[in-house]
């Protein structure tokens, strides 16, 4: 039963009692909702290389998220139904729910909310009823294509709540349509293949009856990946792989595992910390997103000056093609054969097939882990500190530096105080920064520090950050500030729903730029939203803010947040995708990249041949025909 104890101790922020979540689709009620067949024959449990009894043989362990998603996930908004902001009658604003740190009550957070520019709580706008299966539209069937499937005994479901809860991702244009509209189109039928095998079959069968496949993995996309396209007449199967989440083997010599791709990357870090083991890769969404997921979008990780992006862990990868299955012959660090075919299908976004199995590099658990902040006296000094520990490299695990926008709205989420002792202690600390540094409340911003490995490296490695940070007029924050700071990222994505309640839109994007235009380009993008905004009819100055994340050695990821409120626009989604595109083309003139780790999707493809020139689209047109040439995996994204 290893495989079952749930100990969260990897990010200590979820409370394990809470966050199990157990498979219902042999319920009675998924049993009346999907047409359950045996699945197909595979090999469960582990196999591993060295002694390693990573689950019992036979075992299954069982997934956080279940494969009705309807059951435990909001339907129309982001995470779990249990967990949400929520503004009490007396004015006061609460974390609903007991799985994340944050839970209970933050009095500072309402007034932190009435800085927003046309903010009015009394003015409230409730989401319309949860859609049925009358609102949905009807599933194009494809007869052939159905009887052969059943004759597979693949597990699979026409339930319209099932094919609706796989019709779209995380955008604004997502969650505001399932708030307030209807999808034109969705998927016609979810699939569940149960291994590799499954996956082989089903797509050989949408290819015989030319079959449209959207694969999905945990639906955290900001891309509009996972949307029907409108113009599709064919039959549409969303390929759910969260069922294929085992991991296969691990071998503690070459520290390696082989692990399927709809694992859940919260239960890939649970069950290898079981054995002392992670792979480190720790995106914002985590908790719900897939393996699979990751290497589709070349996704990157909090911790990747440690761990590596996913380009870094990846040692080998599986996929399903409709011309047959794509991999190396063998599992090594390098290469040298030609172009590397890993990179045809990391960031393939589900173009031109399916991942199943990925091989990654993995570590022993690092003995020590260590949070930190520095509080510096203005963006400028902070971005300066992020350059110089990058070209010194020797930066922590994760450091993130939030602008002042940001740091003001982590002060506003802060909890009570546990004693007077406590909130005295705060006051001082604002008073030796404020008044005897100088620091300016509306000018400072704050670095984030998370450091791991033994006792000895990390001690080394805060000695040089702090020294550093000194030289650029950073102050020591303490190690709450940065742990609170750190765990927010996966809490902060609920807040979206929240200001959803009180005509709020907003949304996130990002991008990587050289360290020379880092400073340049996140003041020149916010006054481009600014600029558009007013232009455009929004009553409301907005708000707009950013984070340096991710540092290279040749620059960085900054993440941009932005929102305004919508009252008295009669289009707030289109008018703000056109406010986005226009900072986008900002970032793009600013020499920015078009995504750092969020990918393209349909959201952004518009961009894609400014990105890689005539030449590069040709080639990614020609790669498409080669391995997809009926545009079986038919979600137009990219290209």
């Amino acid at each position: 039963m290893a495989g079952r104890r749930r100990l969260d101790a990897i990010l200590g922020h979820v409370d394990s009692q809470n966050t199990l979540a157990e498979d219902r689709s042999t319920s009675t009620h998924a049993q009346q909702q999907q047409q359950q067949q045996p699945d197909f024959a595979c090999q469960q449990g582990f196999t591993t290389v060295e002694p390693v009894n990573c689950a019992a043989d036979g075992e299954q362990v069982g997934p956080r998220i279940p494969k009705r998603r309807q059951d435990v996930l909001k339907w129309n908004g982001w995470g779990y139904r249990d967990s949400k902001f929520i503004l009490d009658p007396k004015g006061d604003v609460f974390f609903e729910g007991s799985r994340y740190n944050i839970s209970g009550g933050l009095p500072h957070f309402k007034a932190w909310m009435e800085t927003i520019a046309g903010l009015n709580t009394d003015s409230v706008n409730k989401p319309q009823r949860e859609l049925q299966s009358e609102d949905l539209p009807p599933s194009i069937r494809n007869e052939g294509f159905l009887d052969d499937l059943q004759k597979t005994g693949i597990s699979f479901s026409l339930d319209g709540q099932d094919r609706l809860f796989r019709a779209h991702g995380h955008t604004l244009h997502d969650i505001f349509t399932l708030r307030e509209g209807r999808f034109e189109r969705i998927p016609d039928i979810v699939i569940w293949p149960a291994c590799h095998d499954c996956v082989v079959k089903i797509v050989d069968l949408a290819g015989k009856h030319n079959v449209c496949i959207i694969p999905f993995g945990g639906g955290t996309n900001v891309t509009k990946a996972v949307e029907c396209p409108l113009d599709e007449k064919r039959m549409i199967v969303s390929l759910d792989m969260t069922q294929m989440k085992k991991i296969l083997w691990v071998d503690q010599k070459n520290l390696t595992a082989c692990i399927e791709s709809g694992i859940i990357g919260q239960d890939l870090e649970t069950e290898l910390a079981e054995h002392g083991l992670c792979t480190g890769h720790e995106p914002d969404s985590m908790e719900f997103s897939s393996l699979g997921g990751w290497v589709a979008t070349r996704a990157s990780g909090m911790k990747k000056n440690v761990y590596g992006n996913i380009e870094d862990l990846l040692v080998h990868v599986k996929m399903v093609t409709p011309k047959g299955v794509l991999e190396k012959n063998c599992h090594v660090p390098r290469m040298s054969t030609g172009p590397d075919l890993h990179h045809f299908i990391m960031g393939s976004e589900g173009t031109i097939g399916v991942i199943t199995e990925v091989t990654l590099r993995i570590r022993p658990l690092p003995p020590v882990k260590r949070y930190g902040s520095v509080v510096f006296p203005n963006f400028d000094e902070g971005v300066a500190f992020m350059r110089e520990v990058a070209r010194q490299r020797c930066a922590p695990a994760s450091i993130r530096l939030m602008d002042n926008e940001q740091f003001k709205f982590g002060q506003g989420l802060k909890p009570a105080a546990s004693s007077m002792w406590s909130s005295l202690v705060d006051s001082l600390k604002k008073v030796y920064v404020t008044k005897l540094k100088g620091f300016e409340v509306d000018n400072m911003v704050v670095a984030t520090l998370l450091f791991e490995g033994t006792k000895e490296e990390v001690s080394n490695q805060e000695k040089r950050v702090y020294s550093i940070a000194v030289d650029y007029g950073g102050l020591a924050g303490g190690e709450d500030n940065g742990q609170r700071g750190y765990n927010l990222t996966f809490a902060i994505a609920y807040l979206r729903d929240f200001g959803l309640d009180y005509y709020i839109i907003a949304e996130s994007f990002e991008t990587t730029v050289p360290w020379d235009r880092v400073v340049d380009l996140c003041r020149n993008v916010k006054e481009r939203l600014s600029s558009e905004c007013e232009a455009r009819g929004v009553q409301y100055a907005p708000l707009s803010t950013c984070r340096v994340t991710q540092t290279y050695d040749a620059g960085a990821c900054i993440y941009f947040y932005f929102a305004f409120v919508y009252r008295g626009l009669a289009k707030p989604v289109e008018v703000y995708e056109q406010i986005e595109n226009c900072a986008r083309e900002e970032i793009l003139a600013n020499g920015g990249s078009l995504s750092h780790h969020h990918g393209i999707g349909k959201l952004r493809k518009q961009f894609m041949r400014a990105t890689v020139g005539d030449v590069g689209i040709g080639a990614l047109k020609a790669v498409k025909q080669q391995l997809d040439p009926q545009n079986i995996f038919g979600n137009q994204c990219l290209i």
